[in-house]
């Protein structure tokens, strides 16, 4: 029998495709993240509701219970919900208010993290709630929990996704010698062109150029003067002799902006430490944004995940009031 589990484990693997899994995170960026929920106690009488409020239920003070409980809850919401992820809880509160026949338990839970809080915040509420249940079950047979749901939450990329209320003249152009020779295909532009796609940047132009110096210059130049707003060299930014493509870009930039590459450098360090090793820069040359990224499909992907949609605000900052952006949280 025991020779036969691999293949019995494999068939339930089969007809289950998502068997033993979690949702990937990796990507994920780390943002404040809040939740606020809510569940709903009904008592049958005042009676009961003045044993709670002056501490002679005989369990115990109700609310002190059940708030150790509901906080306790919080923490271990990934043990009992297979899909949940661990994470800090940084903060957590729980308050109640009454009126009438009835407690609202208000659960906040908040961290800085990839993933959000509103099952920790939930389940705080239904443990908190059922905490209270169970204390008051003998002395009012017609106690009942109502009404566990999530108030709001805030956090997360969406949070900071500018849905563009113009089109952006957006261009990818692909740094490397042996691509121009086809000696290999392009596989990181490509990538950096479908996550434009996804967040409705449609690039006019896709080009692959030479590590030259003046290519790199001569193209830029040309897209500037078209008035592209945003133009994205992939390739060139590492440290082999060849790679010329941040001093290439560096030298026409006229307002850098550090804090990019920064910001896409401590995430791709955060994955792999050869992040360290990037080059990249950013910029405004005239009205056009310039972005230099690594020419390695995992490191243009990643580059691309660590800045957008956010770096989509920019346009919104540059355009000093315009309302070329519109804040919105799908």
């Amino acid at each position: 029998m025991c020779s036969a589990l691999p293949s019995i484990f494999g068939t339930i693997c089969n007809f289950y495709p998502y068997f033993a899994t979690m949702t990937d995170i990796l990507h994920k960026i780390f943002t404040k993240r809040i939740a606020l929920a809510q569940a709903i106690l009904q008592v049958s009488s005042e009676a009961t509701m003045n044993a709670i409020i002056q501490k002679q239920v005989p369990k115990g003070d109700v609310f002190e219970f059940a708030r150790a409980a509901g906080l306790l809850a919080i923490k271990k919401t990934s043990d009992v919900i297979p899909d949940c992820h661990p994470m800090p809880v940084e903060f957590a509160q729980i308050k109640y208010e009454t009126e009438g026949l009835q407690i609202k338990i208000l659960v906040e839970v908040a961290t800085v993290y990839k993933t959000g809080v509103e099952v920790e915040a939930m389940h705080g509420a239904a443990i908190t709630a059922l905490t209270m249940y169970d204390m008051l079950k003998p002395i009012d047979k017609q106690v009942e929990i109502q009404a566990v749901k999530l108030v709001e939450k805030s956090g997360g990329k969406n949070d900071f996704y500018d849905v563009l209320n113009r089109k952006l003249k957006a261009a990818v152009i692909v740094c490397s010698d042996t691509i121009v020779k086809e000696k290999k295909e392009d596989k990181a532009g490509k990538a950096v062109v479908q996550i434009l796609e996804k967040y409705k940047v449609l690039p006019e132009v896709y080009q692959v150029i030479a590590d030259e110096k003046d290519q790199i210059q001569s193209a830029l130049k040309s897209l500037v003067q078209q008035q592209f707003d945003l133009v994205l060299f992939v390739g060139g930014t590492g440290l082999s002799p060849r790679d010329v493509t941040p001093e290439s870009v560096s030298e026409l930039i006229e307002r850098p902006i550090p804090g990019i590459m920064e910001a896409a450098r401590s995430y791709g360090q955060q994955r792999i430490p050869y992040a360290m090793l990037s080059r990249g820069v950013a910029g405004y040359i005239s009205n056009t944004l310039v972005l230099t990224l690594p020419g390695s499909t995992g490191g243009a992907t990643e580059t691309m995940q660590a800045l957008f949609p956010s770096l989509l605000h920019v346009f919104r900052v540059a355009a000093g009031g315009r309302h070329d952006t519109q804040q919105s949280i799908p």
